[in-house]
């Protein structure tokens, strides 16, 4: 599993990377975290507002950093 933080390196990305980090390890999968900071790179995969989070290319979140919960529901899926 591909987990992608997309956003500039702002706090709340940095926050969001985190727990995406921790929920992933909670629920023991196998999985690669990438920081996606390249706004052009950012805007190609149809984000307009970070922090976002992408699981295997797919956009899951935009805007916000969702609770540790909101990740592990969107990472069984």
């Amino acid at each position: 599993m591909k987990i992608q933080i997309l956003g500039t390196g702002c706090p709340k990305c940095k926050k969001l990377a985190e727990a995406a980090d921790a929920a992933a390890k909670e629920l023991r999968l196998d999985f690669e975290l990438e920081k996606v900071t390249d706004i052009n790179q950012i805007m190609a995969m149809g984000v307009m507002m970070t922090p976002a989070l992408a699981v295997d290319g797919t956009v899951k979140v935009m805007g916000k950093v969702p609770s540790p919960d909101e990740i592990k529901k969107l990472l069984m899926k």
